[in-house]
């Protein structure tokens, strides 16, 4: 799933912070931009470990549109972080689908270079898109 994260790029001095306002906690900085991005990839995870625990599903992905106007985040740089939220989404269960050969195909290449865990993963995550799509 892909979220918008928020950017506050940094110097010499300080770190460049991000934060992924969709998931409440999900703030962290690193010395250079891969690093904040690693480390958002990692605290991403683990609050959405915590959300699960309590009770809660996962958080919908906003629009940059939405976030931008938000005070909190006046001046900040905007992009997108893959998230994988297959493992919050509760227990699998296997289903038989019927797709054609060419679609197939192009999902099996998507999903080698875009270094997707798998087929399903890749079914799933379409499928969330589509029904949080505005």
């Amino acid at each position: 799933m892909k979220y918008p994260i928020a950017i506050e790029w940094g110097d010499d001095q300080y770190a460049t912070g991000i934060a992924i306002p969709d998931i409440p906690g999900a703030i962290t900085a690193g010395d250079t931009f891969e690093d904040a991005y690693l480390a958002a990839v990692e605290v991403a995870h683990i609050m959405l470990e915590e959300m699960i625990e309590n009770g809660e599903g996962v958080p919908e992905p906003s629009s940059v549109t939405d976030l931008k106007v938000s005070p909190d985040y006046k001046d900040w740089g905007w992009g997108m972080i893959e998230i994988d939220v297959t493992p919050y989404l509760g227990k699998s269960e296997k289903i038989n689908v019927t797709l054609p050969g060419s679609v197939i195909n192009k999902i099996d290449t998507y999903v080698r270079s875009h270094n997707i865990k798998s087929r399903s993963a890749f079914l799933a995550d379409a499928a969330l898109e589509k029904l949080w799509a505005r």
